[in-house]
């Protein structure tokens, strides 16, 4: 028999759990279909897990140095196996919370695959979801009045790099390996691709990075991933840009043994195994998208600011629609699908208000334009930096690479980016996404007191800068 509803979310994730809660406040009989666990890639394969393993990397790393500090630490070891057993009680703590505000909203949850079908004797209109149940049992039909599609990504790979699980891997892989490896080539230097490379190196890895571009962290300011690269170079990372892997090259043997073109010629690389960071393709196959007339474009679902799309009941939020794939992003989307969905008239998301962080070591947050960026836009630009080593509590926290970068208006004085690479940034840049969307400037950044000592006074120290007033630089 079919069941009614007024939201089904195909995808328990980060966009869909938070979409389905936002629903349940709002009154609105939801269903969620997972066919994983509730928590979805961020929990169980992305955000949560790899940043429990690059805290174990950072104590491990801190650890050998802590004669710097005074501390004298013998025979420093690590355990990998209990670093994975550490992750893991995160992750599973994490999805019982989950689950529990599954139960408090009184939202049913399908454990299944779900599929949209056409019109049927239930609905005129496509958007009835069959769910094939992972227990075996009889499909469940549902029947509902909306639909968000929140399927989700999986990492991306090259033709011709064939992911075999043992020597080539994705970062799915990589989160399960049960020893370290004593080399690896990291096929990507984007946000992932840097954040393993820190990982890794970290745990005493051979790390080798290949990226196309002439720079990691691409879509970074062009200064932050020139300090970024200069300082994993300096931890002995080698990092070769403007290098075009040669699929076709790849050997596997002992190893992995791959080809790429640099500077005119082709050059091999060896590593014990090869990590495939080149971005992530969205969840779109299966889910019944040619019984609809939703329009997918370069591999992404097509909506509007409110992410319907072309079918006006069916929503689709998150990786599936490209643009910014960030966990956050997903979960604001679904909140602002939800409230249109209710009639709620929610602001259409300016994603120049988003900060974007990079959980290396150092750590990279920005949000907003780039120097670049603003420039192309035609923006007369005036820019103020200010270094951590300026800094009192980043000599006292022992890291002092870095800075804080504040791109502004010269005419407007408005601020149109903030970029920081440096201590403890990814829980600093939220400041600066206040500060953009209040619309403030520089001078009202500046004039905010920020207690003493903090790593945030190089905040207010940059804001100064942008017109040339730092005090302590």
């Amino acid at each position: 028999m079919a069941k009614e509803y007024d939201l089904v979310i195909l995808g328990g994730g980060t966009g869909g759990y938070v979409a389905a809660i936002r629903a349940a406040q709002l009154g609105i009989k939801t269903a969620v279909v997972e066919k994983g666990k509730l928590g979805g890639t961020c929990l169980h394969a992305g955000c949560i897990p790899s940043k429990a393993l690059l805290r174990s990397a950072e104590v491990y790393a801190q650890t050998k140095e802590s004669e710097k500090f005074g501390v004298f630490v013998n025979d420093v070891k690590l355990d990998f196996v209990k670093v994975q057993e550490r992750k893991g009680k995160i992750v599973e703590q994490l999805h019982k919370g989950v689950q529990h505000l599954m139960k408090k909203g009184k939202i049913d949850v399908y454990e299944g695959t779900g599929r949209i079908l056409g019109p049927s004797i239930f609905s005129p209109m496509p958007g009835t979801i069959s769910v094939e149940l992972n227990n075996g049992g009889e499909n469940e039909m549902l029947v509902p009045k909306n639909v968000i599609i929140a399927t989700g990504s999986r990492p991306r790979t090259l033709p011709g790099l064939d992911i075999d699980g043992e020597y080539v891997i994705t970062s799915d892989e990589a989160l399960q390996l049960e020893k370290l490896p004593a080399s690896i080539i990291i096929v990507g230097g984007g946000v992932i691709g840097i954040e393993w490379a820190s990982m890794l190196n970290d745990f005493g890895v051979e790390v080798t990075v290949l990226e196309y571009a002439d720079r990691i962290l691409p879509t970074e300011d062009r200064d932050v991933s020139k300090e970024v690269e200069k300082l994993l170079k300096q931890r002995g990372i080698n990092i070769v840009t403007n290098a075009k892997v040669l699929p076709e090259t790849l050997e596997k043997r002992n190893g992995v043994t791959i080809k790429a073109e640099h500077k005119g010629e082709q050059k091999a690389f060896t590593a014990e195994k090869m990590l495939v960071s080149v971005g992530r393709q969205a969840n779109i196959e299966g889910i019944g998208l040619e019984n609809t007339d939703i329009i997918v474009e370069k591999g992404f679902i097509q909506t509007n600011e409110f992410y319907q799309t072309k079918e006006s009941h069916i929503y689709a939020i998150g990786d599936v629609i490209g643009g910014l794939q960030l966990a956050h992003v997903a979960s604001h989307e679904g909140i602002v699908a939800v409230e249109h969905i209710a009639g709620q008239n929610p602001s259409p998301i300016d994603y120049t208000m988003i900060s974007k962080c990079v959980y290396s070591r150092p750590e990279v947050a920005s949000v907003g334009l780039t120097e670049e960026e603003a420039k192309e836009k035609g923006y007369k630009v005036k820019v103020g930096k200010f270094p951590f080593k300026a800094i009192g509590k980043a000599l006292v926290f022992g890291e002092a690479d870095g800075f804080v970068k504040i791109v502004a208006d010269e005419e407007t004085n408005d601020l149109l980016g903030v970029h920081m690479v440096g201590p403890h940034v990814t829980d600093m840049i939220s400041e600066a996404g206040l500060a953009r969307v209040l619309d403030a400037t520089p001078w009202e950044v500046a004039h905010t007191i920020h207690p003493h000592p903090t790593l945030s006074e190089a905040m207010a120290e940059a804001a100064l800068a942008v017109d040339g007033k730092a005090i302590h630089f």
